[in-house]
C-alpha cells in the first residue's frame, strides 16, 4: 500500500470514528436524562452502551494512528498490528457493556421499578433506533472498504445498540398498552445477546493476533502472477507474515529448470518481487528455488512414477521439489499433508516407505510440508 492510499485509508478511519464519538455522546445524554426520569433501567443501560461505544471510537482512532507510525529499529516491520489490538479492546468492553447490563437486569427482575413512559420519552427512543441503524450500517461498511477490524467492530456494536434501543421501545408499548412492565426481562435477553457477540469479536480478533491461514484467494492470485513467468514451472510453500490490514510479507518457492544460470535466477526473483509488490502490496523478503530435473529422461520418469505412489494417498494435496540424482543415488521431495488426515506423520512416513521400497538403491530425502496459504 503506498503512502496516497495509506493517508487515505487513515482519514477515512478517522472521519468515520469521530461521527461516531459526536452521534453516540448526544445519544448517551439524551438518554441518560430519559433513563433517569422515566426509572428505564433499559434507557439507562442503553446510555451507558453509548458511552462505550464512544469510548470505542475513540480507541479506534488511538489505534490507527499509532499503527500508521513508521518502522524503526526496534519495530522493522512497522506498527499495523495495533490495529488488531485496538479491536479486541473494543470488544473487551463491548462484552463488560453486555455483562454490566445483564447484571442491572437481573437486579431490577429481583427488585422491579415501575417506569414511567411519555410520549417525548418513545419518540427519543424510536429516532435513537434508526439514527444508530444508519450510523451502524456508515461505519461497518467503512471498515470493510479500508479493512479495518476496529470499525468493523464498532458498527456491529452500533447494529446491536439499535436492537437494544428497538427492544427497549417494544418493552414500553407494552406496558402503555397492557400495564406488564417486561423492560427488565427484555434487557437480560439482550445483554445475552450482546454477551454473545462481544465472545465472538474477540475471539475473531484473537485469532487474527495469533496468525491465520492468509486469504485463499490473495494465495492464488500470488502463486497466479509467480507462474505467469515461463521459466517457472510451479510455485509453492507460499507464506504471508500479516503486519497489519493489507500489510504482508512473505516467502515462496519456485521451481525452475535446471538450466537456468545463477545470473538468469538473480534476474528472474528481481522482476518476480517486483511485480508481486506492484499488484498485490506483498514484499517477498525470499524467494526459494527447486531446481526441475529437465536434461535426463531417467529423472522424468522417476518423477512421474514417484508422484503416481504418493499423490494416489487422498489426504496428499501437494508434492514439490522433486529432484533425482542418479550418480547420487539420491531422490528428494517434500509432501504437504492435509490437516483433514488425523495422523499426519503417519500418512508422511508410509508414503515415504513405499518410495523407499520401489527405489531400495536410494537415499530418500523427503519433507513434511503444510499448506500454509490455500484450504
Amino acid at each position: 500500500m503506498n503512502e496516497a492510499m495509506e493517508k487515505d485509508r487513515e482519514s477515512r478511519i478517522v472521519r468515520a470514528s469521530v461521527i461516531g464519538i459526536l452521534t453516540n455522546l448526544l445519544l448517551a445524554g439524551f438518554k441518560a436524562v430519559l433513563g433517569m426520569l422515566s426509572h428505564s433501567i433499559a434507557i439507562v443501560m442503553d446510555a451507558v452502551n453509548n458511552i462505550s461505544d464512544a469510548a470505542s471510537s475513540v480507541i479506534t482512532i488511538i489505534g490507527t494512528r499509532l499503527a500508521a507510525k513508521e518502522p524503526d529499529r526496534k519495530h522493522p516491520f512497522g506498527y499495523g498490528r495495533i490495529e488488531y489490538l485496538s479491536a479486541m479492546i473494543i470488544s473487551v468492553l463491548v462484552l463488560y457493556a453486555g455483562i454490566t447490563a445483564f447484571v442491572e437486569s437481573v437486579k431490577k427482575i429481583v427488585v422491579p421499578e415501575e417506569p414511567d413512559y411519555g410520549i417525548v420519552t418513545l419518540v427519543i427512543v424510536a429516532v435513537a433506533v434508526i439514527v444508530k441503524l444508519l450510523l451502524g450500517r456508515y461505519v461497518k461498511k467503512t471498515g470493510e472498504e479500508v479493512h479495518s477490524d476496529s470499525l468493523i467492530n464498532s458498527g456491529e456494536d452500533a447494529a446491536m445498540d439499535a436492537v437494544i434501543s428497538a427492544g427497549t421501545l417494544v418493552a414500553a408499548v407494552i406496558f402503555l398498552v397492557f400495564h406488564i412492565s417486561l423492560e427488565a426481562w427484555l434487557g437480560a435477553v439482550i445483554a445475552a445477546v450482546i454477551v454473545k457477540s462481544g465472545v465472538e469479536m474477540l475471539s475473531e480478533t484473537l485469532s487474527k493476533i495469533l496468525g491465520e491461514r492468509a486469504d485463499a484467494e490473495l494465495a492464488r492470485a500470488i502463486k497466479s502472477t509467480v507462474t505467469s513467468y515461463p521459466e517457472i514451472s510451479g510455485a509453492y510453500d507460499l507464506v504471508l507474515h500479516n503486519y497489519g490490514p493489507d500489510t504482508f510479507n512473505g516467502s515462496v518457492h519456485i521451481e525452475v529448470p535446471d538450466t537456468l544460470s545463477a545470473d538468469d535466477l538473480d534476474q528472474l526473483i528481481r522482476r518476480l518481487s517486483v511485480e508481486v509488490y506492484k499488484k498485490h502490496h506483498v514484499i517477498l523478503t525470499a524467494v526459494g528455488v527447486y531446481s526441475l530435473n529437465t536434461r535426463d529422461p531417467e529423472a522424468v520418469a522417476a518423477r512421474e512414477k514417484v508422484s503416481g505412489i504418493v499423490l494416489s494417498d487422498p489426504y496428499i494435496l501437494q508434492m514439490h521439489g522433486f529432484y533425482y540424482d542418479a550418480a547420487r543415488k539420491n531422490i528428494r521431495f517434500d509432501l504437504v499433508v492435509s490437516f483433514d488426515a488425523e495422523d499426519r506423520k503417519k500418512v508422511f512416513r508410509e508414503l515415504v516407505e513405499r518410495v523407499q521400497k520401489e527405489y531400495p538403491d536410494f537415499t530418500i530425502e523427503a519433507a513434511i510440508d503444510t499448506d500454509f496459504s490455500e484450504s
